[in-house]
């Protein structure tokens, strides 16, 4: 079942949550690096989770990580270590949190030697799934093929967010995500 299907199953308040990001987020490029890292931060705290759990707590770690700074957090030391493994608005998971700081540092290095992190992400454009593990493993932290995957379909860079019947995927091809260069 594909995740457009899912949301239209859901009710209430969990389908509100669901649909706001299906409707506004999901596969539509980010532009903007520090959203860029907060995608990839959601996506890796969402591991062995649902993603109900990482939508509910977005504000936490927006909060959390300074609205999702990339300079800023490359910056965290070891209190802000202790400081986010405190937090209960957020996954107290060491590793994630570690993954966070490093992949911030490491993003700040991308930003300086292709100007942004989009521009690295563009550069190495397009890529198999596979091609991309591979790459996001070499240069970052808890970042393997579900994950992966998840990130670049969500900001457009890989086929999958919507199914061709969902009303959204018309909408996504207006935005133009990179996906399409591919086809």
């Amino acid at each position: 079942m594909s995740y457009c299907e899912h949301v239209e199953l859901l009710t209430g308040e969990r389908q509100i949550l669901h649909k706001n990001y299906h409707d506004n987020h999901y596969g539509f490029p980010i532009h903007d690096d520090n959203e860029l890292f907060g995608r990839l931060l959601m996506e890796i705290n969402q591991a062995g989770l649902s993603w109900e759990t990482i939508l509910k707590k977005e504000e936490a770690f927006r909060l959390a990580y300074n609205n999702f700074d990339i300079q800023a957090v490359a910056a965290y030391t070891e209190e802000d270590r202790e400081r986010l493994m405190q937090d209960t608005g957020i996954i107290r998971n060491r590793l994630k949190i570690n993954a966070a700081i490093e992949n911030a540092k490491v993003i700040a290095a991308l930003q300086s030697e292709f100007g942004s992190f989009e521009n690295w992400l563009k550069y190495h454009h397009p890529k198999s799934k596979e091609e991309w593990v591979k790459l996001f493993k070499k240069h970052f932290r808890f970042t393997g093929g579900e994950i992966v995957n998840e990130f670049l379909m969500s900001i457009g860079y890989l086929k999958g967010a919507h199914v061709e019947t969902c009303p959204l995927y018309e909408v996504v091809l207006q935005h133009q995500p990179l996906w399409l260069e591919v086809e």
